[in-house]
């Protein structure tokens, strides 16, 4: 009897689901390191997503690199090795360059266009265009659209500055910019500069200008420039095989989790460029506002070059693109 007892309370362990064999895993993959302002925005769009499916959509979230490298996100997610990933939209490269469109010189600065954006005919544009890709877009997340040059020994303060620089590029058009005025772009991800900077691989870079506090940038360079010169946005994508079996809840969770998601990240990189600087002082860098001249000078040294490679990039739907991201302004 004992034996009969066992043996159905085995069958019984085994047919009953726990509550994590029940949750659909969500493994969601990106670069950012947990101090960021929009690493924080993301843990809290994870747990809003739990929250909203009521724990059916088990969202794990690593950071840092920890699961798979940023270069290797996109493709992790279209082949299904993982359910989600984030990436900044420079990452995208020759993929899809159309997603560089927010990273042409002065192009699109206005928080209040930023807004508008994920119901955008813009974002749905891109979103189509992400699919054909293999990645279904769950969320944008603004970023920055306040940037920094940052350098050592002395500042970039006019084109001319930034003759015989090896700097961080953020991709072909972008870098196109950076040697119109003279510099070397140098293709390195985001995880990586830190240590470019510190060994001389690289002599300067350009990044968020919160991004230069939280990945401890003032250690290795002690001049920033502040510039309003692009801006980015990180955004969430997931397989669209494991999308199409979830249910229509569960949708539904994605879609309220990233429609909220994208207005924190907005207050959040609001919050966290109005402090960087003075942060940033306060750890002996000399930060530099650019004036509106200096703002200038930039803009007609990297626009031209700009626009002539995203032009060649991507060709009639670039023009499209533009076109309805100038409807934002």
């Amino acid at each position: 009897m004992l034996a009969l007892l066992a043996a159905a309370s085995a069958t019984a362990l085994t047919v009953l689901p726990t509550d994590a064999e029940a949750a659909t895993r969500m493994r969601c993959s990106h670069q950012l390191p947990p101090s960021h302002h929009i690493a924080k925005v993301v843990d809290r769009w994870a747990a809003e997503v739990k929250t909203l499916s009521d724990g059916n959509l088990d969202v794990q979230v690593f950071g840092s690199d920890s699961l798979i490298k940023a270069n290797e996100n996109i493709l992790a997610v279209a082949k299904g090795d993982i359910e989600c990933a984030f990436s900044l939209n420079f990452q995208w490269g020759k993929t899809l360059p159309l997603m560089n469109v927010t990273v042409g010189p002065y192009t699109m600065s206005s928080i209040e266009a930023w807004k508008k954006w994920p119901d955008s005919e813009a974002a749905a544009f891109l979103e189509e265009r992400l699919l054909k890709k293999g990645v279904k877009n769950v969320a944008w997340m603004f970023q920055t659209n306040t940037s920094v040059f940052t350098s050592k020994g002395k500042p970039l303060l006019k084109p001319a500055d930034f003759q015989g620089q090896k700097m961080r590029g953020l991709g072909p058009a972008f870098d196109r910019g950076l040697k119109a005025m003279g510099a070397t772009p140098v293709a390195i991800p985001g995880s990586e500069v830190y240590q470019a900077l510190a060994t001389g691989v690289i002599d300067s870079a350009i990044t968020d200008v919160a991004a230069a506090w939280s990945r401890k940038y003032y250690e290795v360079q002690d001049h920033m420039t502040v510039v309003p010169v692009l801006a980015a946005y990180l955004h969430g994508y997931v397989n669209p095989g494991w999308y199409n079996k979830l249910t229509d809840k569960d949708k539904a969770a994605l879609k309220k989790a990233g429609d909220l998601a994208a207005g924190w990240a907005i207050d959040a990189s609001q919050e966290a460029a109005a402090s960087a600087p003075a942060d940033l002082e306060s750890k002996g860098v000399k930060v530099h506002i650019a004036t509106p001249e200096e703002n200038a000078a930039f803009k007609a040294a990297m626009a031209p070059a700009f626009a002539e490679g995203f032009a060649d990039e991507t060709g009639a739907d670039g023009r499209k693109l533009l076109e309805l991201v100038n409807k934002l302004q």
